[in-house]
C-alpha cells in the first residue's frame, strides 16, 4: 500500500524470458499485487515468472496474441476483481525504473489526477540514451496525439509507464479501446471523453539490450486510423457538450 492506496502492477509480457525475472524482483514492497499477462509467448516467460517465488505475482495467459494493449486490458480486468485503488503498468522487459513508481502515484494520492503518464522527455538522459529512430517517432506521435486526444499538455504519449485509478477503469468501455499498437493514443482519447484529469511526471527510460518489436512502416496505417478516430470521438463529445 502507498499513501493509503492499494496498488496493483500489470505487466504485459511477450517473449520476455530474458528480462521478466529481473523486472519482478525489482517491484517495490509497497505494491500489493502483480499481474503478469503473458500474450501467448513462445519462450519460457510463464515458467520464469512463476519461478520468482513472489507470493504477490499471478500469471494470466492469452492463448492467442492480442497485442500489448490487449494484454494491458486483460490486466486491468484482473485488477478490477481484487479491490485495488490503482493499476500501474510496467513493461516486462525492465525498461521502467521502479524508483519512479512513487512519483506516478503521488498525483493520484493527492487527488490531482485519475491517470498519470510517465514522461521520458523530462529526464535529462533520454535524448542521449534513446535510439534516434525511436526518439523521432515518439516525438512525432506525441505531437499528433496532443491534437487528437485533447490533452495538449501530455508530451510523451507512447510511454507505457502509467498509473490509473480503478474508478476511472470502471467507467471505461474496454471493448471500444484499440488493443494493438496505438493503444496508448486511443486510451488517452477515451479518458478525455470521460472527462478524466491526466497528469505527467518525469521517468527514466532504461535501454540495456531491449529491442523494439515495432515495424515503423507497418505501424503507419493502424496509427493513422487510431489518431483519426480519436480526433473524431473528441470532436463529437465537444459538439454534444456545446449544444
Amino acid at each position: 500500500m502507498y499513501r493509503g492506496l492499494s496498488v496493483s502492477v500489470v505487466i504485459p509480457a511477450y517473449n520476455e524470458e530474458r528480462f521478466i525475472a529481473g523486472t519482478l524482483r525489482q517491484i517495490p514492497e509497497f505494491v500489493d499485487d502483480v499481474v503478469v499477462v503473458d500474450d501467448s509467448s513462445k519462450d519460457r516467460t510463464v515458467p520464469t515468472a512463476k519461478e520468482t517465488g513472489d507470493a504477490r505475482v499471478r500469471v494470466v495467459r492469452h492463448t492467442t496474441n492480442r497485442g500489448v494493449g490487449g494484454a494491458i486490458l486483460t490486466g486491468y480486468r484482473e485488477v478490477l476483481t481484487n479491490g485495488a485503488h490503482v493499476a500501474v503498468v510496467m513493461a516486462g522487459d525492465g525498461q521502467m525504473d521502479p524508483e519512479d513508481l512513487p512519483g506516478l502515484l503521488d498525483p493520484i494520492a493527492e487527488g490531482r489526477a485519475e491517470y498519470v503518464k510517465g514522461n521520458r522527455f523530462l529526464h535529462h538522459k533520454t535524448f542521449l540514451n534513446m535510439p534516434a529512430v525511436r526518439l523521432l517517432g515518439n516525438l512525432g506521435l506525441s505531437f499528433l496525439t496532443r491534437l487528437s486526444s485533447g490533452y495538449r499538455h501530455i508530451m510523451d504519449s507512447q510511454c507505457g509507464y502509467t498509473a490509473v485509478t480503478t474508478g476511472a477503469l470502471r467507467r471505461l468501455d474496454f471493448s471500444r479501446v484499440y488493443p494493438r499498437y496505438g493503444f496508448p493514443n486511443d486510451f488517452l482519447a477515451h479518458l478525455h471523453t470521460l472527462g478524466c484529469e491526466v497528469d505527467q511526471v518525469e521517468v527514466r527510460a532504461i535501454y540495456e539490450g531491449q529491442n523494439s518489436g515495432i515495424n515503423p512502416l507497418l505501424s503507419i496505417a493502424p496509427l493513422s486510423y487510431v489518431l483519426i478516430r480519436s480526433l473524431l470521438m473528441r470532436l463529437r463529445r465537444e459538439t454534444r457538450s456545446a449544444s
